[in-house]
């Protein structure tokens, strides 16, 4: 019998509609077994929800025979789903496949031994000529692939209502230059009565802490981060975490109470003037019927230099599966030219790929993609590419105490040091 973790060495693959057609039950009648995927998200709202339609119709077409099951389990940036699919894993209880961030996120179930090296599907799909090097490279571990991507999205975007902020007497013909610029336009939002910065639980409030980051620190020091050249409890950090304190101060009294879309919607209401969110935020404001320019606004949360906070979606291949060639098959339609073309659309991402059409992207996805392939790249931390999920557990944790109150700007650069020793291992 051979063992499941050596399926993807097999010299070729057999097709799923080829197992389908000749599989039989357990009865041996010779009737064609039912070839599944359940593929487990977070994508359960929103624009995220339908990117998960328009790629499910897309792999309808592709691979009919093979039936889809939503896994999706609600919760901005994946909390809750991650919780749960912990439990399932520990469980041997796995889905064919599941969502994660491409990048350190990944560390956790490699170390552990629940996901697979996809590589060999990355030559079989013909990717490596069709991904971006800078791709390539966050995808990597010990030269091995663990899962294959879907998308790419910018992390460091400020939104904003055009009405709100031309009411307080903010000229919106041109972005803040400086952080302390953004500051003192939150100051004047909060003179004119509104909520200056709207903020969601604690995820979205490690969205903005990386956004401040990456603005005060610049890319080297950013990424030094993660490797131990750049010191959490450093000088420059302070300083950032103090900008992050105040633009906290500028925040909706509800912060915890909402997630993203909760926190999105009240600028697109008027109820706020700006939101840091990454750019699934878009598809937001359009399914409102708002235009870029005109009734909103979009541009990185200004710094040092010009920065892509970069997080990739992507799939995975579990150990233990009941049904590893129905993952194939979901793998082969997400990182296929059709599928992430229908899933960036609806997503307001760009492709992890290079060759698909992009004549149908909007003005704001053209400037993402002019983006990622010019800008530094500076890794997520609240969306898993540049953290472990025990290190952002770590970062999120300090982030709540401090945020309510419960620790201050002395005990937070400590807790965000102690959070990376142990991160780091």
């Amino acid at each position: 019998m051979i063992q499941r973790r050596h399926l993807l060495a097999l010299p070729a693959l057999i097709s799923v509609g080829t197992m389908a057609a000749c599989g039989e039950d357990s009865t041996g009648s010779g009737t064609a077994a039912q070839t599944s995927v359940e593929v487990f998200t977070w994508w359960a709202q929103g624009s995220e929800k339908a990117g998960l339609d328009a790629l499910v119709e897309v792999f309808a077409t592709q691979h009919p025979d093979v039936e889809f099951v939503n896994g999706a389990v609600a919760g901005g940036a994946g909390s809750a789903a991650k919780d749960l699919l912990q439990s399932r894993l520990r469980a041997g209880d796995p889905p064919e496949t599941f969502q994660a961030h491409a990048g350190a996120e990944l560390n956790d179930y490699i170390e552990a031994g629940q996901i697979q090296d996809v590589s060999a599907l990355l030559d079989e799909f013909g990717l490596r000529d069709a991904i971006p090097e800078r791709l390539l490279a966050r995808l990597s571990v010990d030269q091995a692939i663990y899962s294959i991507p879907s998308n790419i999205h910018r992390s460091n975007m400020v939104w904003g209502s055009a009405a709100v902020l031309n009411d307080a007497g903010i000229d919106t013909s041109s972005p803040p230059a400086s952080l302390d610029e953004f500051l003192e336009q939150l100051q004047r939002l909060q003179g004119a009565g509104v909520t200056p910065l709207s903020v969601g639980t604690t995820w979205t409030q490690v969205h903005l802490l990386e956004a401040v980051l990456m603005a005060q620190l610049g890319a080297d020091a950013y990424n030094g981060l993660f490797d131990g050249a750049t010191a959490w409890d450093g000088a420059e950090v302070t300083a950032a975490l103090e900008r992050f304190e105040a633009m906290i101060g500028h925040t909706n009294a509800d912060r915890d109470d909402l997630d993203w879309p909760g926190a999105t919607q009240q600028v697109i209401d008027g109820a706020a003037g700006y939101n840091v969110m990454g750019d699934w935020a878009i598809a937001a404001f359009e399914q409102g019927q708002l235009a870029l320019g005109e009734d909103f606004v979009a541009f990185e949360l200004p710094g040092r230099e010009k920065v892509f906070g970069f997080l990739a979606d992507s799939f995975t291949l579990p150990e233990g599966a009941s049904h590893p060639d129905g993952a194939r098959a979901w793998l082969e339609t997400v990182s296929s030219v059709d599928g992430q073309l229908a899933l960036s659309l609806a997503k307001g991402s760009i492709p992890a790929r290079t060759d698909v059409d992009t004549a149908e992207f909007s003005e704001y996805m053209q400037s993402a993609l002019t983006s990622f392939a010019q800008d530094a790249i500076c890794s997520s931390i609240a969306h898993g590419a540049a953290t472990s999920v025990a290190w952002l557990t770590a970062i999120s944790e300090a982030t709540s105490q401090f945020t309510t109150g419960a620790s201050d700007l002395a005990g937070y650069p400590r807790a965000l040091a102690d959070a990376a020793g142990s991160g780091r291992g």
